[in-house]
């Protein structure tokens, strides 16, 4: 276990990360789906709450960083109306789903139930980035999830309190922001192992 300290070091990390991803909407390169950028903002904000609510010390700091994140995402969007991905029906299910799991987080009494129903809203959400990087992987950039799996790794390097309530969402953020990175990153990684 790391001193809680250490964890303000995701603070700089995500500062850049966002930095770059945010630079990378403004030259085109980016075209973020609004429906996970807003799932992906609330769940976070929800989940930071609940987790306070369980004793969490500083290592709720990722969590709520992965809802801040996507907060100045959304603003940049509404500023810049061509720079995100128009929603489609798929989005519209995945983001009705994913309100649906939150308001069964917010509503259970139970606090791993609630972090499940996180969890999985935040996961549904996922959905249409998923198909879009995969169909279009130029269309996003991979710094907020390089961000995102660094970040909650440091998060849980400072957890004193192994309980489920306290590591399952950084766990999550880990393995869904990891996949995303193979997504976007499958060809280059499929080109080096077998063709280098």
């Amino acid at each position: 276990m790391f001193p809680e300290q250490i964890i303000f070091i995701t603070l700089l990390i995500n500062f850049v990360g966002y930095f770059f991803y945010i630079k990378d909407i403004f030259y085109g390169q980016n075209k973020p789906n609004l429906v996970s950028w807003f799932i992906w903002m609330l769940a976070p904000f929800i989940g930071v709450f609940f987790q306070v609510k369980a004793g969490v010390g500083l290592s709720a700091l990722p969590v709520f960083l992965a809802g801040f994140g996507p907060f100045i995402v959304l603003m940049v969007l509404m500023w810049n109306k061509n720079a995100y991905w128009k929603i489609s029906s798929l989005d519209m299910v995945c983001g009705g789903l994913a309100l649906l799991s939150l308001i069964f987080y917010i509503l259970t009494h139970n606090l791993g139930l609630s972090i499940l129903f996180a969890i999985l809203s935040d996961a549904l959400a996922f959905i249409p980035t998923f198909i879009k990087s995969w169909k279009l992987p130029d269309n996003e950039s991979g710094y907020v999830y390089l961000v995102g799996i660094i970040g909650n790794t440091l998060g849980l390097l400072i957890i004193k309190d192994w309980s489920f309530a306290i590591y399952s969402f950084g766990v999550y953020l880990i393995i869904f922001n990891f996949i995303e990175v193979v997504i976007l990153y499958r060809k280059k990684i499929f080109k080096k192992l077998f063709f280098s």
